[in-house]
Order: structure tokens, then C-alpha cells, then sequence
């Protein structure tokens, strides 16, 4: 059925709406708003066909609308939602659990039959996760500044690009497991900031040293996976879709709730830095080592209903709109 310019335009500017909101919350998938917001197999399509040359109409509205309204949420909420995680961890990774789980329904759904790739794929996809999520639990994660930095900012945008048009896959949670994910919400925060006080300097100095290795990171991961995803969608399905339902449930190994931020001592190594009295003092608390605690039961009570609630909001969204969740063959 053919949808009229101007409704697709709004539609898509409430996915990607939901979309760049989504990305900056470790463990709801942009993807899955995209279904919720029934645009996905139009923005997939669209992608594929502007990186081939393809400039229909249609496309060019899906994607302005999608990317322009994406980018505007990130933008300004990117601060509120990084200072949420880093203050109030536990209840923000239980929100995110129930946020992840939200996705399950739909991949489901997607798989339709089961088969024995579906099953080999879930498997491989939940053993990738698990294993990314472990090498958070030992610190593993990008250094802050240099060249090494802006090398891991690249890799977290194409990171994120790829999981954020992948339905069940949170871009925002990868972003958590490669140690980008404060860093990268800082940098935006910073740059919106200086422009707000009229220092463009800074603004630049931010946008070369994140924004550009993070955009450019961006652009291929979503150019390269549209069109690989169209490919393997179409070839191998079900074993595709599994490994995305692998990814999404190993995403929930690395969301232990009960965690916090702890001031590190001096001598203490932080992302390969020994620390100093001195740095010990300059440290920001977005950098500070997270350890384990044992919850009380007003806290376990509180996070089950966060848990739920997240699931709630991601399945219910999911819900809002239907006969649009076919996926591009």
C-alpha cells in the first residue's frame, strides 16, 4: 500500500526519534523502534538504495527524515541520559535489561519456525555477547585521548551503527562493552555546550577528535551492514535471526544492575593508567571503576519492577503499529 509523502516523512521522524533515543540507552535496539514505528524494512531499503545509486524519492523522505530526527535526540539528550547512567547505575542497567528482553518478542516473531540454523546462530550470537561481556567485567576498554582513542572511537561508530539497524541489538550496549559509551556521550554533551557559549573552538577541537572518527565509523557501519544484512536476510534467515536473538540475551550477561562507580586510590590502574594522588583528584566520576554490591531487598524489589517496566515499554511500542514488520528480502 502505498503511504502518502507526508505521513511516511512523520512516521519516519517519529522512528528516528525513537531511534537516536534508543541509542544512547545501553540495551534498547534503534532497530526495534524502527519496527515499532513501522518504517524499518523502508529505512533498510532506502539505505541500500542511496549507496547504489538509487535516488527515489520515497527513499531520500525515509532516510532525511529518519537521520535528521535521530541526530536531534542525541544531541540533546545525550548528557541527561549519560549523567542518569554514571549517578544512578543500578536502576539505569535494570531499565535496561527489561528494555533488551522488550526485543525478544519481536525477533521471535521474525523467526517464525525454528530450525536448526536458528538454533547454531542463537548459540554462536550468545557466546559472541557473553564474551564481550566478560571482557568488560576485566576493564578491558579503549584509552581516553591520542591516537589510540580515536582509533576506538571509530570502532565503537561502526559498533554502534551496525547493532542500531539490527532489530533485538543495542548499539548503545556495545558502545558499554568496548569502554566508549561515557566518552562518546560526554564528547557530544561538550560539543553542544560550546556552541552554547559561543566557544567554537572547543566545539571544533571536540568534533575532530569524537565526532569525526565517531561519524565516520557511523557511516560505514550502516552503509556496510544495510546492504550486507539485505544479503543474508534473504540467503540464510534463519540463521541470521538467531544470531541476532543470540546477541540480544547475551547482551543481558553484561547488565548486572548491582554495580557502581567507586573513586579509585592512588597506585589503582584505570584504563591503563596508574593513578596518582593527583590524578586520583582530577579523575571525573564518568571515569571511575565500577565493582559489585550487595543489593538490599527494597533494591531487588526495585529493580524486578524496572526490569518490567522497560519490558513493557519496548514490547508495548512494538505493539503500536503492525503489518510493517516483514523484513526486507
Amino acid at each position: 500500500m502505498r503511504m502518502p509523502k507526508l505521513v511516511l516523512a512523520m512516521r519516519s521522524a517519529v522512528g528516528g526519534l525513537l531511534m537516536g533515543l534508543a541509542n544512547l540507552v545501553p540495551g534498547i535496539s534503534g532497530g526495534t523502534m524502527l519496527l515499532a514505528a513501522g518504517v524499518y524494512p523502508r529505512f533498510i531499503n532506502a539505505v541500500a538504495e542511496i549507496t547504489t545509486f538509487r535516488f527515489r524519492s520515497t527513499s531520500l523522505v525515509v532516510l532525511g527524515s529518519v537521520v535528521a530526527a535521530a541526530s536531534l535526540a542525541v544531541l540533546l539528550c545525550a548528557g541527561t541520559v549519560k549523567d542518569l547512567v554514571v549517578t544512578h547505575r543500578w536502576v539505569m542497567y535494570s531499565v535496561f535489561i527489561g528494555l533488551t528482553l522488550g526485543g525478544l518478542p519481536i525477533v521471535l516473531k521474525l523467526i517464525g519456525k525454528w530450525n536448526s540454523r536458528a538454533w547454531w546462530g542463537a548459540a554462536g550470537g550468545f557466546v559472541a555477547m557473553g564474551l564481550l561481556a566478560l571482557l568488560q567485567l576485566k576493564g578491558v576498554g579503549g584509552t581516553q585521548g591520542g591516537a589510540t582513542g580515536m582509533v576506538m572511537f571509530f570502532v565503537a561508530g561502526v559498533a554502534g551503527a551496525s547493532a542500531m539497524i539490527l532489530p533485538g541489538v543495542s548499539g548503545g550496549y556495545l558502545l558499554l562493552v568496548l569502554g566508549q559509551y561515557v566518552p562518546i556521550l560526554a564528547g557530544i554533551d561538550r560539543f553542544k555546550e560550546s556552541l552554547r557559549g559561543g566557544d567554537f573552538a572547543a566545539a571544533l577541537n571536540v568534533g575532530c577528535s569524537v565526532g569525526l572518527p565517531v561519524g565516520l565509523g557511523v557511516l560505514i557501519g550502516v552503509v556496510g551492514v544495510s546492504n550486507i544484512l539485505r544479503i543474508l536476510l534473504k540467503r540464510y534467515k534463519h540463521a541470521t535471526l538467531g544470531v541476532l536473538l543470540g546477541l540480544l540475551l547475551g547482551a543481558v550477561v553484561g547488565l548486572w544492575p548491582f554495580q557502581q562507580g567507586v573513586k579509585p586510590m592512588s597506585g589503582d590502574v584505570v584504563k591503563g593508567t596508574v593513578m596518582t594522588a593527583e590524578l586520583v583528584e582530577n579523575l571525573s566520576p564518568d571515569d571511575y571503576p565500577t565493582e559489585f554490591f550487595r543489593p538490599s531487598v527494597p533494591q531487588v524489589l526495585g529493580a524486578a519492577g524496572m526490569i518490567i517496566l522497560g519490558f513493557v515499554a519496548t514490547f508495548g511500542l512494538s505493539r503500536l503499529t503492525g503489518g510493517e514488520q516483514d523484513l526486507p528480502g
